[in-house]
């Protein structure tokens, strides 16, 4: 199947964005503008001041006149360095400032896309966007953008010193001009497709990467290894195939603009040294506008490199527009009359013709305890993923208090059901602010009680500083099964009426975790908990047992009920009891 690929925002698009950060900054940015010209002109005295002093010794000048001359240009050299230092300044936190607004911007849209979307997807295309892009586009705006304005203020102000210099001399230039346009003419035509098929090539290569890499050990299970391999080489080939036609491009660009900057330079000397023989022209002021001509060299060999630079960073940018324009549904305005939870007739499909819920109808009544069992990949997170509004049905209807879970806003559907997986997640934070992510407002007496009520309380306290002990990536490391008493004090603060537990205890062994989901079910008193789980001592506690096989619904009863009934939650009941298990302990 090929992944969805994000959409990546359109031109327009990022116009509108571009117009609006300026609008932003519009202050700061003139000011750094008007630092760089002021450098720029700065720096244009030297080859004005050499022109004339070599007109002044001509005429006679001695080497005192020579010497005020020499300081005069050693002055302008200062002042050019001490406002291109606070024009960088400036730049550099502008840049900072915008860069920042663009990151938190782009990490709040990450967080609306719809999940079923990056599955669709592939994590390698979200990645990209989040490491490539990000990392392309914070060196446009750190680097690029200071550097390609900087040398377009310092191209501006040197052709217009030498046209006032010598407009007959400084004619020279435009011998350059046809050349130049047909070069940028013929990249800017190809540099935006290149970009955005180098761009794409990036999500395939990490998602190889990283999946070959997060599952080592089942590759070398089953010899899976030359699969793996192939699949890498074939991704590296098309990236390959991207980053060729990147250097492809910038091996014609290159030499015919830098045949293009040479022009001026020997047409300049030629023509001017004509034109003083014939007495039009003094000695110096060829000689001035020739430098002017050389200068124009490294700014925009600069403008060159950075307009690159700048495509690139411009089609990250299109990148990192489009995971906003993808977001989750917000829902309609309608409000649940109960907490009651229902499924109607419901399917479901991850792939066109690949059914893996058939029909299912479940009605979960408020305050129950409902286990799902069943053979892995029978269903079961699926059916949690509906319940919880995280995809929506093919066919059928998911539910809460009659009305459709796509018609409830969004924010309350997250606050009345809420679904949790066993991939539970620590952020790099404090132990009290990983569990107030629930409830940002909640006090330190909700905290404690929210961790008495998954048993971490004991061993938070005994870390170094207690709960404010910073954990995660960097901090106090944690064990699988205090990471899910964790995420499940999460889940106690943020108090939902429906609580799914999607093997959210699998990283706890048996005993404790059948005593994790008791305080759990104690604290949810009166709310309606759904678990879905292998191990049947969940089952053993529940109200109601549903069985879900090959995608159906295959039973629903109590435990005694389908023990009676012989059927298939009986054949699981007496294999589990047969392995070992018991209602006490798995």
């Amino acid at each position: 199947m090929t992944a969805i690929i994000l959409p990546d925002a359109g031109r327009e698009r990022v116009r509108a964005e571009l117009r609006g950060i300026w609008r932003t900054h519009r202050a700061r940015f003139v000011v750094v503008i008007a630092l760089f010209g002021a450098s720029a002109l700065a720096g244009l005295a030297p080859p004005r001041l050499v022109g004339v002093l070599i007109d002044r010794l001509t005429a006679g000048a001695g080497p005192a006149e020579a010497s005020l001359y020499g300081a005069a240009m050693l002055a302008c050299v200062l002042v050019q360095a001490v406002l291109v230092m606070f024009a960088i300044r400036s730049a550099l936190m502008l840049g900072e400032e915008v860069f920042t607004h663009l990151r938190d911007q782009f990490m709040s849209d990450v967080l609306r896309v719809p999940m079923g979307l990056v599955e669709s997807a592939g994590t390698g295309e979200l990645v990209t966007r989040t490491t490539q892009d990000i990392s392309s586009v914070s060196e446009t705006v750190r680097r690029a953008l200071p550097e390609s304005l900087i040398a377009a203020v310092t191209v501006i102000l040197t052709l217009a010193a030498a046209a006032l210099t010598s407009p007959l001399i400084a004619s020279a230039y435009l011998l350059a001009v046809p050349l130049l346009i047909v070069v940028m003419r013929w990249y800017m035509e190809r540099a935006v497709g290149v970009y955005e098929r180098m761009g794409a090539s990036y999500g395939p290569l990490f998602a190889s990467l990283t999946e070959t890499a997060n599952g080592a050990r089942t590759v070398e299970a089953l010899s899976l290894a030359d699969v793996r391999n192939r699949s890498i080489d074939d991704v590296l080939a098309r990236h390959w195939v991207t980053a060729v036609g990147r250097i492809q491009l910038r091996m014609v660009v290159l030499p015919w603009s830098n045949l293009a900057f040479a022009i001026p330079v020997f047409a300049s000397l030629a023509w001017g040294g004509w034109l003083s023989i014939q007495g039009q022209v003094s000695i110096g002021t060829v000689v001035t506008v020739t430098l002017y001509a050389a200068a124009l060299v490294a700014p925009l060999e600069a403008l060159i490199e950075w307009t690159d630079e700048l495509q690139k960073g411009l089609v990250s940018f299109a990148r990192i527009l489009g995971v906003g324009e993808v977001r989750e549904p917000t829902g309609g305005d309608a409000v649940p009359s109960s907490t009651e939870v229902e499924l109607r007739d419901v399917r479901f499909a991850y792939r066109t013709g690949h059914e893996v819920l058939h029909g299912v109808s479940l009605r979960i009544v408020p305050g129950e305890r409902l286990a799902i069992v069943g053979a892995s990949g029978a269903g079961k997170s699926t059916l949690a993923r509906l319940l919880a509004g995280i995809d929506d049905p093919t066919e059928g209807r998911a539910m809460i208090g009659g009305v459709d879970v796509r018609e409830v806003p969004l924010e309350r559907r997250r606050r009345e059901v809420l679904l949790v997986t066993q991939e539970s997640h620590i952020f790099a934070a404090s132990v009290l602010d990983n569990v107030r992510l629930a409830h940002t407002d909640a006090g330190d007496d909700e905290v404690l009680r929210a961790l008495q009520a998954t048993g971490a309380a004991d061993w938070v306290d005994r870390l170094p500083d207690g709960r404010d002990t910073a954990v995660g990536a960097g901090g106090h490391p944690l064990t699988g099964a205090q990471e899910q008493q964790l995420a499940l004090a999460r889940v106690v603060l943020a108090d939902p009426h429906t609580l799914i537990l999607d093997e959210a205890t699998s990283a706890i062994d048996p005993t404790a975790a059948r005593d994790l989901e008791a305080a759990l079910a104690a604290v949810m008193e009166g709310r309606t908990v759904i678990a879905i789980a292998h191990r049947l001592a969940t089952a053993y506690d529940a109200d109601r047992i549903a069985v879900i096989d090959a995608g159906e619904l295959a039973e629903l009863g109590t435990h005694e009920e389908l023990l009676a009934r012989g059927g298939s939650y009986a054949d699981l009941w007496r294999a589990w009891s047969a392995d070992g298990g018991s209602p006490q302990g798995d």
